[in-house]
């Protein structure tokens, strides 16, 4: 891997010796290109495409996210939106934030001249990597969400596969390819509704060198079997054989924490960890790690403050309450020794957990600048670092 300039003559850095980070959570804005140039003829006009209007209306409650498109002519905000099918989805301020006050970040529509050029340009994303003092960045999608959950709701699944590959194309191809010289890490997406075709997906990808694949913190939340089942076995079997690590980002369920259906998005940024608070739950429990014994799973954007707690917490109900709790014959080791053979937490702005960082363990913890996103530590991840 091709590694960037030093501390010392990277723009805006100071000397010393903190390492250059490596960020296992940032994001890509797609090019409007991505499946106009990778689908076949015949859905050019059926496949994710940009879209300039204006927006009617949209709201942010209860942690769901409700655009309302307009027509051609309509008063309102203009904004890009990308359209398949029944989907009509902006790009928001909310998906590219750096370069803004804190305070002057609504959520509100934007275009593309309208964001940070690093969002979806592999030269300017390398040049605010430089900035920020990070090596390496693996990216997390935007319109697919961050398992490809878009795919999956889709009706025409056919369609859906494609899309899943163009995406990972992409990925690998062009994000990822020889212009980033190395420093842009390969996430790639499954067809999360079949998982022998997502097993294929793994292995296809990991030929080229793909370590990382997204999926979803709670799956039944999309309507799919959840890691108690046998269903997702030969998805976590061809994890297990090509070393891919599977990849939770909080919102992979398409359903944020939040208390009522009226709580303001404060609410839910509060209690954004929630989910893979309970997700690491559900693998610690499922024996799944017992089963696939080089099996990775990683938590971007969760924090890691929290985790002392439940990992305490797991090994007391598995010690004294296995026998009915319906895991003595598949948990046979205390969760909190999975935990550390298996897990990874990952943090961008977590003092709490860093205080307690031997409680968690120093090698499951990964860190995070989750660029271009509200909660970015962009251009400062250094400075947050060292703090």
């Amino acid at each position: 891997m091709e590694t960037s300039e030093s501390a010392e003559t990277i723009p805006g850095a100071t000397s010393g010796t903190f390492p250059e980070i490596i960020s296992v959570d940032d994001h890509t804005v797609e090019p409007p290109h991505v499946w106009r140039d990778r689908l076949p003829s015949k859905y050019q006009d059926r496949g994710p495409r940009i879209v300039r209007a204006p927006l009617k209306e949209m709201s942010f409650l209860g942690g769901k996210f409700a655009p309302v498109m307009g027509r051609k002519g309509d008063e309102g905000p203009i904004g890009d939106w990308w359209v398949y099918e029944d989907l009509h989805r902006p790009l928001t301020r909310l998906d590219t934030a750096v370069g803004y006050d804190r305070d002057e970040i609504k959520l509100e529509v934007i275009t593309y001249e309208q964001m940070r050029p690093g969002s979806y340009s592999v030269p300017d994303r390398l040049a605010d990597m430089d900035v920020n003092h990070v090596q390496s960045a693996l990216c997390f999608p935007t319109f697919p969400r961050f398992c490809g959950q878009t795919f999956t709701e889709a009706g025409d699944r056919e369609l859906g596969l494609l899309c899943v590959r163009a995406y990972n194309d992409w990925m690998v191809e062009e994000w990822c390819g020889p212009e980033a010289h190395g420093r842009l890490i390969p996430l790639t997406l499954i067809p999360l509704w079949d998982p022998e075709l997502a097993a294929a997906e793994v292995r296809r990808n990991a030929e080229r060198g793909v370590r990382a694949v997204a999926f979803s913190e709670i799956p039944p939340h999309l309507g799919l079997p959840s890691i108690h089942t046998d269903a997702w076995d030969p998805f976590l079997a061809a994890c297990d054989e090509t070393g891919t690590v599977v990849a939770m980002h909080i919102g992979s369920s398409s359903k944020m924490p939040s208390t009522s259906a009226d709580a303001p998005p404060a609410v839910g940024s509060t209690i954004t960890f929630a989910n893979c608070c309970f997700s690491m739950v559900d693998w610690l429990m499922s024996g799944k790690f017992e089963r696939f014994p080089n099996l990775k799973v990683m938590y971007a954007e969760g924090q890691i403050g929290w985790i002392p707690y439940i990992l305490e917490r797991a090994d007391v109900v598995w010690e004294e309450n296995r026998g009915w709790g319906g895991v003595a014959d598949k948990v046979s080791r205390p969760p909190s020794e999975l935990f550390a053979e298996h897990v990874y937490g990952c943090f961008f702005d977590d003092a709490f957990g860093l205080r307690n960082l031997e409680s968690i363990g120093v090698g499951n913890v990964l860190y995070e600048t989750d660029y271009p996103h509200s909660d970015s530590t962009w251009p400062k991840s250094r400075e947050v670092g060292e703090a």
